[in-house]
């Protein structure tokens, strides 16, 4: 068999240089963020190759011998205790960015029994509203600190936590629009599978955040860390640098028992796949080594926002201490930080 690298005589230098490039795999989204075993990546390689230099990967083999956590599964946790479910309605996605007042976690939110959420799932009216059960604290619950959790932090060598970890839960179809955190996040599929578009930082103003000025006037209800743009729907005449970002796109399947690392400032938007529930895990982590964590200038960016929407929030935390239903408007704003 002949050797696809042997060059012949009369072939230039320059020739085999575009040969060999033709002859490589184009990027796709199999070959962009690799997938590695959980059994088979230490804690030192994942500093070395992945935490250290800030780039995703994903992990596989999470759940090895353990339940997906459907929603049978999820009922019999929960029962009957309240969540916060985010009301995005059908229509949230088809207007302009420009004109939102509201983002991520400043959805408007409604205090449920989650038993009431899982019938809304059953019967379709949570996947027709769009109504998502989005970062909800496992602590204090019959899921707090699972051991598969505990695993993975000792065998990745993660130790600085800045949250606990988080709930995810909605029907198909759903879809958490483009933004980044200011810090690394391990976003973990329990059940179902999410598509997940990935742009690295440098892509920042080439997909058009919201202002940081913007927090003056909303709070954190509008954040500086989201994305004005529809990266699958693009708007060129508006958004003209998004032919640039898309070039940089990567986009990832996330499997049941997958881990997602994200580092800090990588631009994310999932999408729930499939029609019954999707379900997922976070946590963030504080940004290691130092160095990565203080030369994070989007990190900074989104941290100016939060010291903007200060007032905002003071004002707000005011107005809920004389309000009839206290406890829940408090817990509502304090959702949002």
């Amino acid at each position: 068999m002949t050797s696809t690298n042997r060059v012949r005589p009369e072939t230039t230098g320059q020739d085999t240089a575009e040969r060999d490039r033709s002859q490589q795999p184009t990027e796709t989204a199999s070959n962009t963020v690799p997938r590695v075993a959980l059994d088979a990546l230490t804690a030192a390689e994942f500093a070395q190759h992945y935490q250290r230099p800030g780039k995703p990967v994903i992990v596989t083999g999470l759940l090895a011998g353990e339940s997906e956590w459907d929603l049978d599964y999820l009922s019999q946790q929960f029962g009957s205790r309240d969540v916060l479910a985010r009301f995005y309605g059908r229509d949230r996605y088809q207007q302009d960015k420009r004109e939102w007042t509201n983002i991520g976690s400043g959805v408007g939110l409604r205090s449920v029994p989650f038993d009431r959420y899982a019938e809304m799932l059953r019967d379709g009216t949570a996947r027709e509203q769009d109504v998502y059960l989005a970062k909800h604290s496992l602590n204090e619950t019959p899921l707090a600190n699972p051991a598969v959790l505990q695993r993975l932090e000792t065998a990745l060598g993660l130790t600085k936590a800045a949250t606990g970890w988080n709930l995810w839960a909605g029907p198909g179809g759903h879809l958490e629009c483009l933004h980044y955190d200011p810090m690394d996040g391990t976003l973990i599929q329990m059940h179902g599978e999410k598509k997940v578009l990935l742009f690295p930082p440098s892509q920042t103003y080439n997909l058009y955040p919201f202002p940081v000025y913007a927090h003056f006037r909303h709070g954190l209800n509008l954040r500086c860390w989201f994305s004005q743009v529809y990266p699958e729907q693009p708007d060129f005449d508006a958004f003209p640098k998004l032919r640039e970002a898309l070039q940089h796109k990567q986009e990832i399947i996330l499997r049941p028992g997958e881990l997602l690392y994200i580092p800090a400032g990588w631009w994310h938007e999932v999408t729930a796949l499939g029609e019954g529930l999707v379900c997922s895990v976070n946590r963030f982590w504080g940004v290691t080594p130092l160095m990565r964590s203080l030369t994070c200038w989007s990190k900074w960016r989104a941290y100016s926002g939060s010291a903007c929407a200060i007032p905002y929030t003071l004002g707000r935390l005011a107005m809920a201490l004389f309000s009839p239903n206290r406890k829940q408007q408090i817990s509502k704003i304090l959702h949002q930080i």
